[in-house]
């Protein structure tokens, strides 16, 4: 009795393991947006515009991200937000974030500018994407270069 009851669940199991998708993508995150907005206090804030596109068959109905913006190494601004938008299979969506800046990690950003000050900057986004219980938690990474000075 005990080893039909353990076959039962084994079957059980390994049927639900069959419906995941073996071929998921992580979604694709990219910054539109990135402007001062006013703040409480003496910490500024920043309005960051995302756009996520899910290269997948199943919608994605995210329920939370926590991100980080880097400078330089710097870990500068960081926030989270629950505030989200489902995002349809092989659709895409955007979405704006509130972030205020690291009072301390912008002090020693700084202090490696007034050393060596330049035009550009290495900046990384790292997003922590929660869609829920039906997959794991998504982490996306993107890192490139801006510049502050724009040419004329």
């Amino acid at each position: 009795m005990k080893q039909l009851i353990f076959i039962f669940f084994l079957g059980v199991y390994l049927m639900g393991c069959a419906g995941l998708q073996t071929d998921y993508e992580p979604p694709i995150v990219s910054i539109t947006s990135f402007n001062a907005i006013p703040g409480e206090g003496m910490v500024p804030r920043f309005e960051i515009g995302l756009h996520i596109v899910n290269p997948n068959r199943s919608a994605l109905d995210l329920k939370g991200i926590a991100y980080t913006i880097s400078l330089e190494g710097h870990n500068l601004l960081t926030g989270v937000s629950n505030k989200l938008p489902r995002i349809e299979a092989y659709g895409e969506g955007d979405i704006l974030l509130e972030a205020s800046v690291d009072f301390f990690n912008s002090i020693g950003f700084f202090a490696d500018l007034a050393k060596n000050q330049r035009e550009t900057f290495a900046y990384s986004l790292d997003a922590k994407l929660d869609v829920g219980t039906v997959h794991p938690i998504i982490r996306v990474s993107k890192k490139g270069n801006l510049s502050l000075f724009t040419s004329p």
